[in-house]
């Protein structure tokens, strides 16, 4: 039995997210010290609880499904466990004993390998996708200054056509990218190469910053639609973004990132006059940041200006100030990928090495 698939209740949200993103399967089943079980936690629970509290931290206890499904072991019938996670979609269950204590968990992969493609069907979505690709990419200097940004080599792939398909999972064919900077390269390469999707390029005869090229679309888009970096890769379920995007109804979610931040310093903090009131030795922070991935509502476009410089923060900021939801749906630290700069686009290539998004 994997120890790391186990949390305490009273464990902080910062051990939570830690173990969550150790774990293969996504989710920690809760237990106390005598082994019972308790609840379980996946991101889902963490995210709910950031956007029903607004809080980057607490316990465990607080924000784990205290009501969780499990099987017993004396009553393990693969029949029956295939139809709980056929019509429970569920991707891990625990089993326990009369005791309720855990004793181990049984997979999906286990049970429905060869289901998995039909479950997989109703995670399918059809929204167009634009891929903001017409930027200089500075911070990846002087590799961009031959090449554009979103050509840059991944594990065999260029990074632009590792996001296409990480969307084309979900069943999206419509592409839009924006293009400026090197374009004609880009779009040299993609007329070069075999695709199986729709891909329309849209071109900026100036740089319109990274919401300002928008404005170009607004009569070839209808409804919601997913906007993207060209250097940002998230392993997100789409399905459920846009589903949270529907339920709210928002007209601008942006995709952010849970991230931990580790001070490797004792912070001290000071009173009137410089006395010491207390020194935190190696703090770590909890915060989100936002991941340059959004869902759209096309009503969005009435506040984007017309062949004019504009950045995404502006036109959050315009949407606010007309009083429009704005909403955020938070991903774990180890779902986003950031291939912008030198040292971000290492680790990604030995990441992605492993995992390849699993696209």
């Amino acid at each position: 039995m994997k120890k790391d698939i186990l949390i305490a209740p009273e464990a902080d949200l910062k051990e939570a997210l830690k173990k969550l993103d150790k774990t293969a399967e996504k989710t920690l089943f809760v237990v106390d010290s005598k082994n019972r079980l308790m609840g379980s936690l996946t991101d889902g629970d963490v995210r709910r609880y950031i956007l029903k509290t607004g809080k980057l931290e607490g316990k465990v206890i607080e924000f784990c499904n205290r009501s969780p499904f499990y099987v017993r072991e004396n009553k393990l019938n693969k029949r029956r466990l295939k139809k709980i996670f056929l019509d429970k979609k569920f991707e891990v269950v625990p089993i326990i004993n009369d005791l309720n204590e855990f004793v181990s968990y049984i997979t999906w992969t286990e049970i429905l390998l060869k289901e998995q493609k039909e479950v997989l069907e109703n995670k399918k979505i059809d929204i167009p996708v634009v891929i903001m690709a017409g930027g200089k990419g500075t911070r990846l200097s002087p590799f961009t200054e031959v090449l554009p940004k979103p050509l840059i080599p991944i594990g065999g792939k260029t990074v632009v056509e590792m996001i296409i398909d990480k969307f084309k999972s979900f069943g999206i064919n419509k592409f839009y990218l924006t293009l400026n900077y090197k374009g004609e390269l880009i779009k040299a390469y993609f007329d070069g190469i075999k695709k199986d999707y729709d891909i329309h390029f849209i071109w900026e005869k100036k740089f319109l910053g990274t919401a300002g090229s928008l404005s170009f679309l607004k009569d070839k888009i209808k409804g919601n639609f997913i906007v993207s970096n060209c250097d940002i890769l998230i392993n997100a379920d789409f399905s459920k973004v846009l589903e949270f995007h529907k339920n709210s109804s928002s007209i601008f979610t942006s995709i952010t990132s849970i991230q931990r931040y580790k001070i490797p310093y004792g912070v001290v903090n000071i009173k009137h006059g410089g006395l010491i009131s207390e020194i935190i030795e190696k703090p770590e922070y909890v915060f989100q940041i936002n991941t340059g991935i959004y869902v759209l509502s096309s009503e969005s476009f009435s506040y984007i200006p017309e062949s004019e410089y504009y950045d995404m923060p502006e036109l959050i900021k315009k949407l606010m100030d007309n009083n429009k939801k704005v909403f955020a749906y938070p991903v774990n630290e180890s779902d986003y990928i950031d291939v912008g700069q030198w040292e971000e686009y290492k680790k990604a290539v030995g990441k992605l090495q492993g995992e390849l998004l699993n696209v």
